[in-house]
């Protein structure tokens, strides 16, 4: 066997342990839990309604969480009337939790559309899907959340 042949299958060796480790990194971590807080109409200023949705961050891991953003969005009645993104949020230190607050409010167009959808009657609660994709800095793969409830309108 000449040397560079040797060297080559070395270099070759080296090469596929480092991949193999910083592939097996991200293993290490436990993907965090993310539920929703709380789902609540706000007072409108300005007539039309707003909301604030709180999710809620647990990390079971040693290393913060530092979360690049979060895109959501909501559908009341099976129509998607709320979409929005964040992308200041603090870390989530280590074994800890955090509250994440959101505030998005309904298009004119979209209002119209559900209240042109709505056979219920006032007193009805409305049915809610809240679904958030929310993407780490780092070596955390992103995590997805849904949630399905009802908003009590009286």
């Amino acid at each position: 066997m000449s040397w560079q042949y040797f060297c080559g299958r070395a270099l070759l060796a080296v090469v596929l342990a480092m991949l193999v480790g910083c592939a097996s990194f991200p293993s290490d971590l436990d993907p965090p839990k993310v539920s929703l807080d709380s789902f609540r109409s706000l007072p409108a200023a300005s007539g039309l309604p707003r909301f604030e949705i709180k999710l809620r961050v647990i990390n079971p891991n040693k290393q913060p969480l530092d979360i690049a953003g979060i895109s959501y969005s909501i559908e009341l009645l099976d129509k998607e009337v709320i979409t929005g993104v964040a992308n200041d949020i603090p870390p989530i230190e280590g074994y800890g939790e955090g509250v994440v607050t959101l505030e998005a409010g309904l298009q004119l167009l979209e209002i119209l559309r559900l209240m042109a959808g709505l056979g219920a009657s006032q007193s009805d609660p409305l049915v809610y899907r809240f679904s958030a994709k929310i993407d780490f800095n780092g070596f955390m793969p992103t995590q997805r959340v849904e949630e399905r409830g009802e908003i009590k309108l009286h």
